[in-house]
């Protein structure tokens, strides 16, 4: 295992102290590589001092001007400010640069969805979900976004792909329950937004649905 590698398990085992140690220890070794610099970013990003991690980020672009994963960290920085716009710029240029992950993809259509542009977001999420197809998180807000342009089967089925991999998602209950309420599928609809009850009891939206749809058929018990 090389120094770097051994900081990033640290990182990963929350051991920051010691990854800290290990990237600052490259960085005095290889000054002029920028990967200490955007490990030792990611460190600083992963204990909130988004100030410090873009100046590590930004020495790394100075040293390699090419390196995709300092633009994709500088993105995650702007992103954890809420500056989608600056967010947007740092993280296409990550995947310009050959950065062809999921999580690149994943976050630069979340940065179209904060900009209320669902359009453009959905082929980033789609093609995140295509690198990504076990991603519980990629698919639901690939759902999300296939709804917000009425693309309503679509939706349903990436919101039953969730719930095939983790059935305890009350959200994608939720959003299923929405789905099938555009369908006019009320049956449905209920059961969902009962499961996303039972799983989340404070869930208000579901519990709102749900409310909804009992006084609905209510009412035409009565007019029966």
């Amino acid at each position: 295992m090389t120094e770097q590698n051994k900081g990033v398990q640290y990182m990963k085992e929350g051991k920051l102290e010691e990854a800290a140690k290990f990237f600052t220890d490259e960085i005095e070794k290889n000054p002029s590589e920028p990967i200490g610099y955007i490990n030792f970013g990611n460190l600083l990003l992963h204990m909130n001092d988004k100030e410090r991690a873009e100046r590590f980020y930004q020495k790394a672009i100075d040293l390699d001007p090419n390196a995709a994963t300092a633009y994709y960290g500088l993105g995650n920085v702007y992103y954890e400010e809420e500056n989608y716009k600056e967010a947007q710029e740092k993280f296409e240029k990550s995947i310009k640069l050959g950065l062809d992950e999921g999580d690149a993809y994943f976050m630069l259509g979340m940065t179209f969805q904060h900009q209320e542009q669902q359009k453009l977001a959905l082929p980033y999420l789609q093609r995140a979900s295509e690198l990504s197809p076990d991603d519980e998180s990629i698919l639901f807000q690939y759902g999300l976004a296939l709804a917000q342009t009425n693309q309503i089967d679509l939706a349903q089925q990436k919101f039953s792909t969730v719930l095939t991999i983790n059935p305890k998602h009350s959200d994608a209950h939720y959003n299923m329950g929405v789905t099938y309420l555009y369908q006019e599928k009320v049956t449905e609809a209920l059961d969902h937004f009962s499961e996303a009850i039972k799983i989340q009891p404070d869930h208000l939206l579901a519990a709102n649905g749900k409310a909804k749809i009992e006084e609905m058929l209510n009412e035409q018990k009565k007019n029966d």
